[in-house]
């Protein structure tokens, strides 16, 4: 990203952006409230258009407030459904995130901490080098949090890059710490 400016809702968020992350490399984005630190991420992902500047992804996965797991299938079939898509299994991201025993059980009936460990269990299993992690700790207990630690230094070692928008503290060492205001 070179030069970005966010836009949304008829406001400037940020102008004058830049992040660079290669292979191994994290970021972690904080700030107040409505400062745009989502909207940095859905644009790193594609689905925002910068107001200004340039933006060159990696093949991303995103882990927002969004699911994006119909709600009606089994966890393991809704998982299984983006893990084709990637050509992956889903069970290591399930396995990772401690949700296995859950497979068999209907995503509408997953308690909020169930939901986001299957958010990111989903993005744990794919192939992207670029993970787009948005409050990934949110809803999850201390157990949730330790897990997501150690996939994302997983995926750090096998030299995949993150950047996450976060007010929680997470264990992500050596990683770019960036300030929206």
């Amino acid at each position: 990203m070179k030069g970005v400016a966010g836009w949304r809702g008829g406001r400037l968020l940020f102008e004058g952006f830049d992040l660079s992350l290669g292979p191994g490399e994290a970021a972690m984005v904080t700030g107040p409230n409505g400062i745009g630190k989502s909207s940095l991420l859905r644009i790193a992902a594609g689905l925002l258009p910068a107001r200004a500047g340039t933006v060159a992804r990696a093949d991303a996965a995103l882990a927002d407030e969004s699911l994006a797991l119909e709600p009606r299938r089994t966890l393991g079939a809704a998982l299984a459904f983006w893990a084709r898509l990637d050509g992956v299994s889903a069970v290591p991201g399930m396995e990772a995130m401690g949700i296995a025993h859950l497979a068999e059980v209907p995503v509408r009936m997953l308690s909020t901490g169930q939901r986001k460990r299957a958010a990111l269990a989903r993005v744990l299993a794919c192939n992207a080098p670029l993970w787009l992690l948005d409050e990934p700790a949110n809803g999850l207990d201390t157990e949730g949090r330790e897990r997501l630690e150690k996939g994302m230094a997983a995926h750090r070692i096998r030299g995949g890059a993150i950047l996450l928008a976060t007010h929680q503290p997470l264990a992500l060492p050596d990683c770019a710490r960036v300030t929206l205001a």
